[in-house]
């Protein structure tokens, strides 16, 4: 019991809402007037919401289609030519940079879920693993959907040339 008043008194300090996870339990504490200046009324009031889950996947399920933002991104799967736009920080400064390749493979659901491009740099191949839910990610365009039978397509990394061409789908 002394856990919880402490974390409550964290929860007082720092932050409006404050999730805590323990045995399949998830408890949501809100302080709805937290940030009143010294000459205010500074009663606090806490609402503590529990729900208890049967085990910690659902639990997991829960919190991430509750509290994670989710973008929307147009639909691709592997074979799919796509053109990824992040946002790139060095110093003061913020530039948006692109990254347009093949999609390998998508793999994953909801927060964890994260996809694999590949494209050639000169004889070079370059591939990158991009979370989906990725803060600097600014949008995704699809160029060319591809028509592959795999729904991870390896095997494009050994091939070279004529034989690296993917065919174009009429899917929409």
């Amino acid at each position: 019991m002394s856990t919880q008043k402490k974390d409550v008194q964290i929860c007082k300090k720092t932050k409006k809402t404050q999730l805590l996870i323990a045995n399949h339990l998830l408890i949501i504490i809100f302080a709805p007037n937290f940030g009143l200046t010294s000459g205010e009324n500074r009663e606090c009031c806490f609402e503590l919401i529990i729900i208890k889950f049967k085990d910690m996947e659902s639990l997991v399920k829960f919190v991430q289609d509750e509290f994670v933002t989710k973008k929307d991104f147009p639909e691709f799967s592997a074979g799919d030519t796509i053109t990824v736009y992040y946002e790139i920080r060095e110093g003061e400064k913020v530039r948006t940079q692109f990254f347009r390749g093949v999609v390998i493979q998508k793999r994953g659901s909801g927060a964890s879920e994260t996809f694999t491009i590949r494209k050639m740099s000169g004889i070079v191949g370059v591939e990158r693993i991009i979370p989906v839910n990725m803060p600097a990610l600014q949008k995704i365009e699809v160029n060319k959907k591809g028509s592959v039978r795999r729904a991870r397509i390896y095997y494009f990394r050994g091939l070279t040339g004529k034989k690296a061409r993917i065919k174009e789908s009429m899917r929409r």
